[in-house]
Order: C-alpha cells, then structure tokens, then sequence
C-alpha cells in the first residue's frame, strides 16, 4: 500500500517537474534565449509540450485572459499539490485504521 502511494507522490512530483521545466523553456524560446533551429533544442521542447499540453489546455480554455500571461502551469501546480496533500491524508487515514503496511 505505502509503494502505491509513494508510486502516485512521486509522479506528481515528477510532473510539476514537467511543468516548472516546460514553462522555463516555453519562456526561453520565446524571448530567443535558446534557438529553436537546434534538433536537440527543439526535440526537448516538443517532448516537454506533448508531455504537458494536454493537460493544460483545458485549465487554459476555462481561465480568462491575463493579457498573453499564461497562468495555466501554475493553476496545475496548485491542483497537483493539492492532490499530493489528500493522498497524504488518505494514506494517513488508512494506517490509522490498520489498513496499511
């Protein structure tokens, strides 16, 4: 029981990873920090957009417009730590009913 919580803890964490990486990225590309023309640039930039965009496409269509500030990774973070926060409470709950290993 506790491997399965700890198998879910860490990939949320790893995920907020994804965002908090995707974002930085997203940024540097757009001010033409890291140039895009690089394979290697581009190749871990799309792997980071197909890993996150599906989920954060639909926190998007539902925020409203900051002027061109996209605060969807941000709204995805708070939710997944809050997630990782009732897991935490679950897990808790459940090895005080004897439940757990």
């Amino acid at each position: 029981m506790r491997a399965l919580f700890w198998l879910l803890d860490t990939a949320i964490n790893l995920y907020v990873w994804a965002l908090i990486i995707a974002a930085v990225l997203s940024l540097l590309l757009a001010f033409n920090i890291l140039d895009s023309r690089n394979r290697l640039v581009w190749s871990i930039a799309d792997f980071f957009y197909r890993v996150t965009e599906p989920v954060l496409r639909p926190i998007r269509r539902r925020l409203p417009n900051f002027n061109g500030v996209d605060l969807s990774p941000l709204v995805l973070i708070l939710l997944l730590q809050a997630l990782r926060i009732l897991l935490a409470e679950i897990q808790v709950g459940l090895l005080r009913n004897g439940i757990g290993w």
